[in-house]
């Protein structure tokens, strides 16, 4: 943007949204801001949990719930078919766990952002939590809008 808050960039998009102007290069995210909302998978078995993390990601700005998701093979399916920005996911899942689920994702969707979701506490998580793709791992007593929001700002910036 020039001083006048033109866009100057010949790939950027400009969208004014609740006072924010928000921009987006091409198809990629800069700075963590979102010009169109991130599409999102929530991916538990627990429906009781999806509903909440739906109810969190409709409290979120910028993001909207696109599918959801009970097991790790429909979890693979769904990102497929959906293209979502970010994945909400669940590490015990019937079916091949979100471990693996995020594995293949992230193999086949290198720009998709997984999050990892349990009630374990970070140092009992299964050893190979940490070399599946997800971007995080998160407690889901502590998910929430703001949560959302940082992951997001954190693993898209350029």
């Amino acid at each position: 943007m020039d001083p006048s808050g033109q866009c100057v960039h010949p790939t950027a998009r400009v969208a004014e949204t609740g006072g924010s102007t928000l921009l987006r290069f091409g198809k990629e995210w800069k700075n963590g801001l979102v010009a169109e909302p991130v599409p999102v998978l929530i991916v538990d078995d627990q429906a009781p949990f999806r509903r909440a993390a739906h109810a969190v990601i409709t409290a979120t700005d910028g993001f909207t719930v696109v599918g959801e998701a009970e097991s790790g093979e429909e979890a693979v399916e769904m990102a497929d078919a959906l293209q979502p920005g970010l994945v909400l996911m669940d590490i015990n899942l019937p079916g091949i766990n979100g471990i693996e689920a995020t594995r293949r994702i992230t193999n086949a969707h290198p720009d998709a952002v997984v999050v990892l979701l349990s009630t374990y506490q970070a140092a009992d998580l299964p050893s190979d939590a940490d070399s599946c793709g997800a971007a995080a791992y998160v407690h889901k007593e502590e998910f929430g809008p703001a949560l959302v929001q940082d992951v997001w700002a954190r693993h898209t910036a350029a």
